[in-house]
C-alpha cells in the first residue's frame, strides 16, 4: 500500500512541474497497402479521424499517444493494375488504432520563445489495432470479399511530417504514417491459415505482411508553464 502512495505521489509530483503538454485533433485519410485495390503506396481512400496527446520532455523529443478510428477499403476497380480491374474484388470495415511512442524533432522546438517555429520530425512506436478480417465468399457468383470475425493485432509505425506554431498554443502538422503489420489478411487475401476450411481462398503475394497508412493534419493546444527539461 506504501509503495502504490509513493508512486502516485511520485506521478502527482512530476505533472505538478508542468511540463508543457499538448491535446488536439487528427483528421485525415487511410489506405492499404496490400493485394486488393489500388498499388499506389499513399492514397487516402477512407475517411479518419482521431485524437492525439503530447508530453514534450525535451526540446527535441515528446512521448506521443493517438486514438483513430477509420473506414478502411479497397476497390479493385480503382486500381492500374489490370488483372485486378478484371477480378473486381472490394470490400470496407473500420478500424481502430492506438498508438504509443516517441516524437523526434530534427531542430530544436522551442514554443516558448515567442518566434515562429518550424521542424520536421519523426514518429515510432507501437500500435494495436482492432479490424475486421475478411475472407472470400466462394458461395456467391461474384466471389466478394466477406468478413467472417473480428480480430485485435500489432503494428509498427513509421510517421513523417512537419509543425509549426500558429500561435503561442496553437501547433499545426501534416503528417505521413505508414504501419508495417504482423498479418497478410488487412485485405482478405491471406485468411486465417490455423483454419484449414480457408486453405483454397487464399489468392495474392503471401509472402508479404499488409501495411496500412494514415495521412493527414494535426491540430493541438499546448498548456503548462515554461517546461522545465530534466535528463529523461
Amino acid at each position: 500500500m506504501r509503495l502504490v502512495l509513493l508512486l502516485i505521489a511520485f506521478f502527482v509530483f512530476a505533472f505538478a512541474k508542468a511540463q508543457t503538454y499538448e491535446l488536439g485533433v487528427w483528421a485525415g485519410g487511410s489506405n492499404v497497402i496490400g493485394d486488393v485495390g489500388s498499388t499506389k503506396y499513399v492514397n487516402p481512400s477512407g475517411i479518419a479521424i482521431g485524437g492525439v496527446a503530447k508530453w514534450n520532455r525535451s526540446n527535441r523529443h515528446s512521448f506521443r499517444g493517438s486514438l483513430i478510428y477509420t473506414r478502411l477499403n479497397g476497390d479493385d476497380s480503382k486500381s492500374d493494375d489490370r488483372s485486378r480491374e478484371l477480378r473486381g474484388l472490394e470490400y470496407e470495415y473500420s478500424m481502430l488504432e492506438a498508438s504509443l511512442g516517441v516524437e523526434y524533432t530534427f531542430w530544436e522546438w522551442e514554443l516558448y520563445s515567442g518566434k515562429r517555429h518550424i521542424t520536421p520530425y519523426m514518429y515510432t512506436g507501437f500500435s494495436t489495432y482492432s479490424y475486421g478480417s475478411l475472407a472470400l465468399n466462394e458461395n456467391t457468383n461474384n466471389n466478394q470479399l466477406e468478413r467472417y470475425s473480428r480480430r485485435i493485432d500489432f503494428a509498427i509505425p513509421f510517421i513523417l511530417g512537419v509543425k509549426t506554431n500558429l500561435t503561442e498554443h496553437l501547433i499545426l502538422a501534416a503528417e505521413i504514417g505508414a504501419r508495417y503489420t504482423f498479418t497478410d489478411n488487412l485485405d482478405g487475401s491471406n485468411p486465417d491459415e490455423s483454419k484449414d476450411e480457408f486453405e483454397e481462398l487464399k489468392f495474392g503475394n503471401l509472402n508479404n505482411n499488409d501495411w496500412y497508412v494514415f495521412s493527414g493534419v494535426t491540430i493541438t493546444y499546448t498548456f503548462g508553464r515554461k517546461p522545465c527539461y530534466c535528463n529523461f
